[in-house]
Formats: structure tokens, C-alpha cells, sequence
């Protein structure tokens, strides 16, 4: 078996991945909030 080295893996394609799943959820959130006061608003 390989000895591991804790901190030396590459992270920078994880750390992207994990961003871009960040503002994709902020985003969707938002969205929802958005559309929930829309609903609320507009409701007759």
C-alpha cells in the first residue's frame, strides 16, 4: 500500500466542482424566494 501524505492531493477540480455547486444552489434558492413572494403578491 502507498503512503499518504495528509495535504498533498490536488484539490483546485474538487474545489471548483464544490463552487460551482454553491452558486448553482444560491441561485435556485433565490429563485424560489423570488417566486414564492411572486405567488404571494399576485395571488386573487
Amino acid at each position: 500500500m502507498a503512503e499518504h501524505k495528509h495535504g498533498s492531493m490536488d484539490i483546485t477540480v474538487q474545489e471548483k466542482t464544490f463552487e460551482g455547486f454553491i452558486k448553482f444552489s444560491t441561485r435556485v434558492a433565490i429563485a424560489c424566494i423570488a417566486i414564492a413572494v411572486f405567488l404571494a403578491v399576485f395571488n386573487s
